[in-house]
């Protein structure tokens, strides 16, 4: 059969296959022609690897096509493995420390919660907003933009789960896959009501049931007398890396687990430990809804409702703040304030109907990360994975071979 041939009864079953797999709805079968285009024209896989190879005639092919077919088979491959299987990440911040670590490159489940169909389908592959050796190129075209969907995954978002996601509050005109992704831990799901009280979290008026393997930190006021601490000492006995000193030389700020605050208070130059607690009420334009609706700060929250798909409230100018971001820019309607009416789409509204559901993500490093209580709530749309295992981890602060930490190399997230 001559190649042509076999192109265009290729392209033909492709054709009926993807309407097949459409009315079925089984868009996991939408993979099959790929599979079938390696065994009919690329043969960068031994399908039959069981069997005896014959001695084959020499192709006529080119040294130099096979080079191009086997590489461009195995770029279209890793880009699918990493748009709908898995993909690694990097940890850059603080903001989930002792959880998880600066320098932890994590693999990244895009199964546990189903694969996010590319909103922007025209893109350079492997790469995520900029191209390769550019400062802000970007690396896909703004058209054709598809709209969210999402496959059948394996499960769905659960409480204390660590989420990859795109970060919400970013406002460069991004599509929405391709804003900076960000992992924290999702600490509500829809429908929850949360409330922190002097830093204590609160969910459905409980306590936060905290997982194992969970290390919060919290900013603590330590005071010494005769001698300081050694930072050296600090780091190498309890892993303590961020802090400062204080406003007196016997006084420090350090970020501190449980663990790590039971180990100092143990020291004979240390005379007291006291968690740092934000109690004043004001209101601050860092803090959600970013308005001054609300005299929240990060230690005392709330207590808000996390939006879920399907639910109704009722709509006033008192809590228009909260919903705002998700009228407007998450859900796509017009809103207008007119004489104290609200107005959605130019028609009078006192309720609204949310279309997705909304997660409210916080870092573990509760005094020292950038989450919900900044910017909000997380659109469904938003969500990339579920962070599964680290797989290597980089001690900046380390040296020779002891920058690798070996016992976190291929742990579980948790």
């Amino acid at each position: 059969m001559k190649i042509s041939l076999k192109i265009i009864l290729f392209l033909i079953f492709t054709l009926i296959w993807s309407i097949f797999v459409y009315l079925i709805n089984g868009e996991w079968l939408y993979f099959m022609p790929l599979l079938i285009s390696d065994i009919i024209f690329f043969e960068t896989i031994s399908w039959q690897f069981w069997k005896k190879k014959k001695k084959k005639k020499k192709s006529k092919k080119s040294e130099l096509r096979n080079w191009i077919e086997a590489i461009a088979f195995a770029v279209v491959a890793a880009h699918i493995l990493r748009t709908f299987f898995i993909e690694a990440y990097t940890i850059p911040t603080s903001s989930m420390e002792k959880s998880m670590l600066i320098g932890d490159f994590l693999f990244v489940s895009k199964l546990a919660y189903g694969p996010r169909v590319p909103m922007t389908p025209l893109a350079f592959p492997l790469v995520h907003h900029t191209l390769p050796f550019t400062k802000n190129r970007k690396s896909y075209l703004e058209k054709p933009k598809l709209p969210y969907h999402r496959m059948k995954g394996l499960g769905t978002i659960e409480r204390n789960d660590c989420v990859v996601f795109n970060w919400p509050a970013e406002k460069l005109g991004r599509p929405v896959d391709k804003k900076e992704n960000y992992v924290k831990r999702c600490v509500a799901i829809p429908g929850d009501k949360i409330q922190i009280i002097d830093g204590n979290l609160k969910i459905n008026d409980s306590p936060q049931d905290e997982p194992e393997g969970m290390k919060k930190q919290f900013i603590y006021n330590v005071k010494t007398k005769g001698s300081g601490l050694n930072p050296k000492i600090l780091y190498e006995k309890f892993d303590i890396t961020e802090g400062s000193r204080g406003g007196n030389p016997n006084e420090y700020n350090l970020f501190l687990t449980d663990n790590s605050k039971e180990g100092i208070k143990k020291f004979n130059n240390v005379i007291s430990i006291e968690r740092n607690i934000d109690t004043t009420k004001r209101n601050l334009e860092y803090i959600f809804p970013n308005d001054n609706s609300n005299s929240w700060n990060i230690d005392n929250f709330g207590p808000i409702i996390i939006p879920k798909k399907g639910t109704t409230i009722s709509l006033s100018n008192k809590n228009l703040g909260i919903y705002k971001e998700i009228i407007e820019r998450y859900e796509s309607n017009t809103l207008k304030i007119i004489n104290d009416d609200i107005f959605i789409n130019d028609k009078l509204s006192t309720e609204y109907t949310f279309k997705m559901d909304y997660y409210w993500l916080m870092g573990d490093n509760r005094h020292n990360s950038a989450d919900s209580r900044m910017w909000g709530f997380v659109p469904e749309d938003h969500i990339v994975g579920k962070a599964l295992f680290v797989w290597m981890s980089w001690d900046k602060h380390a040296k020779g071979l002891n920058k690798i930490r070996w016992e976190r190399l291929f742990s579980s997230v948790k």
